[in-house]
């Protein structure tokens, strides 16, 4: 399947209709394993403010806001946004939002932007964009996080392509990179 655009948000409210937790990512392992990957890989302890974008959920974000002062967490279908909000309502440094990303990006600087499983639904313009916004946004000394599944897909751009269009567009140089059975996770600076 070939895309001409990115995923639009009727495709996402329509896999959370069907299944509240369409990639497992409450009870598997693999997203255990890989959820504390991406979090010993952050080049910091602590985060004064952090951007996630796509958080599904929330079952990273919970994780993710131990380490954050301020966290943003934004995701397209408002079903996986409501579940994110009840598996974080303890967390009062989280705020949540209803976004579609690049067309929409909050505005302020952050200290850390997560980009976990979500540049591949993009077509590369789209991940041009996020690459730039997300430059304009990190502040100095700030950290990118990109995670992306790498297997075959029929998303709009495989992982690989997905991760390498954002460092190429970005700027950014790698403090980290890994590569598992079925993911890789890129850690970038400013």
């Amino acid at each position: 399947m070939t895309h001409d655009t990115s995923l639009e948000p009727e495709y996402f409210t329509a896999l959370y209709a069907r299944d509240p937790d369409p990639w497992r990512f409450a009870t598997s392992e693999y997203e255990r394993e890989k959820y504390a990957a991406t979090l010993d890989a952050l080049p910091r302890p602590h985060f004064g403010s952090a951007f996630e974008v796509g958080c599904s959920i929330g079952v990273l974000t919970r994780q993710l806001a131990a380490r954050c002062g301020r966290l943003l967490a934004v995701d397209v279908a408002p079903a996986a946004l409501h579940q994110a909000q009840l598996r974080c309502v303890d967390r009062r440094n989280v705020d949540f939002a209803l976004m579609r990303v690049p067309q929409e990006w909050p505005e302020g600087a952050f200290d850390l932007v997560l980009l976990s499983e979500v540049l591949y639904y993009l077509v590369p313009a789209d991940i041009a964009l996020v690459a730039a916004l997300t430059r304009t946004s990190l502040r100095p000394g700030g950290a990118a996080v990109l995670v992306h599944y790498t297997l075959p897909t029929d998303y709009p751009v495989s992982g690989d392509d997905a991760a390498n269009a954002f460092i190429a567009a970005s700027g950014f140089r790698a403090i980290t990179q890994r590569r598992e059975a079925q993911y890789r996770l890129d850690v970038l600076a400013r």
